[in-house]
């Protein structure tokens, strides 16, 4: 018999099929592209429709360390991927550091809001995601030509 946390999951892998060829916006503007796909996350986030089911699956991640590792394997490890080949064609643009480290660019980018989130802690709006957005490419700035 499927637990509860295991139905979501598969509800949430589901929606997630054919995701195969998942990639970000890619105009050649990161800081536009990154925007778009934060706003999306944000208000994604703010929809008590989506808000429910996604606090009952992170409370099962968390004690169970099996859901944590398929997470991990089939929806979070794409969607990370898609993100960091974004970055990748933002450093081969000169807009994003060629020596960044990727997954902490993500996390940089993504942790504030999921902890906002989690903890209730202020609004997820459009400004909040711009702003996530203009400290990450602050922080992650190719260096000037010399």
């Amino acid at each position: 018999m499927m637990t509860g946390a295991a139905v979501i999951f598969d509800s949430f892998l589901a929606l997630s099929e054919g995701a195969e060829g998942l990639a970000l916006p890619d105009t050649g503007d990161i800081e536009a592209d990154l925007k778009t796909v934060m706003r999306a996350t944000v208000a994604e986030f703010a929809d008590p429709g989506f808000e429910a089911p996604i606090r009952a699956l992170n409370s099962e991640i968390i004690n169970d360390p099996e859901l944590a590792a398929q997470y991990r394997e089939k929806l979070a490890g794409p969607v990370d991927e898609a993100k960091k080949a974004r970055l990748r064609s933002a450093q081969r643009a000169g807009q994003f550091a060629a020596d960044a480290d990727l997954d902490l660019a993500l996390e940089l980018l993504y942790a504030p809001l999921y902890q906002r989130w989690l903890h209730r802690s202020g609004p997820l709006t459009p400004d909040y995601a711009d702003a996530l957005v203009a400290l990450t490419l602050r922080a992650f700035a190719p260096e000037p030509k010399a």
